[in-house]
């Protein structure tokens, strides 16, 4: 791991990594641990604060320029504030199960698969990552397969908060 080349980016990158860090952490633990009470709430909305601030960081970032200075990637940075504005919708009208499904989808994809995607070859964490010791040869051929183990690990947390969830459900008699 080197990190001299994210001390070397621009400070929007900067900002962006650590708002996408504290989002990676926290939303994971929330996906975690039980539902509903004070502390769901609090820490759900430190996470959506965090999520928001990845997807108004990203409008900064134009490494990737596909159509003008935007990308796809850019697609995320549209849709995680809808996102939001729909699961906290969800949320206070009772709509729990909406809710959820929403923050988790939020999460696997601006987390775990964008998120995936910057550990390519000629990405900025790929490099901070891996940096001059890892092998070209073997990054170039092996690292598409990372943004999927992302996706497989995120669909293993879901599965995993979803079993914990059923648990946590009265028995009906």
């Amino acid at each position: 791991m080197n990190l001299a080349p994210l001390l070397a980016a621009p400070l929007a990158i900067q900002i962006h990594v650590v708002f996408a860090l504290i989002s990676l952490v926290l939303g994971g633990f929330v996906l975690w641990r039980r539902k509903g009470g004070a502390l769901h709430r609090i820490l759900g909305r430190v996470w959506v604060g965090a999520m928001l601030g990845v997807s108004f960081t990203g409008f900064f970032i134009h490494e990737i320029r596909s159509f003008g200075a935007f990308s796809p990637i850019h697609l995320f940075s549209v849709g995680v504030p809808i996102m939001m504005a729909m699961a906290i919708y969800f949320a206070r009208t009772g709509q729990i199960e909406k809710h959820r499904r929403s923050m988790q989808g939020t999460y696997v994809g601006g987390m775990v698969i964008a998120g995936g995607f910057t550990f390519l070859p000629g990405r900025l964490n790929h490099e901070v990552l891996f940096g001059g010791n890892f092998p070209d040869i073997v990054s170039q051929s092996y690292a598409w397969i990372i943004p999927f183990v992302g996706a497989a690990l995120g669909a293993i947390v879901l599965a995993v908060a979803e079993r914990r969830r059923r648990m946590d459900k009265p028995v009906r008699r």
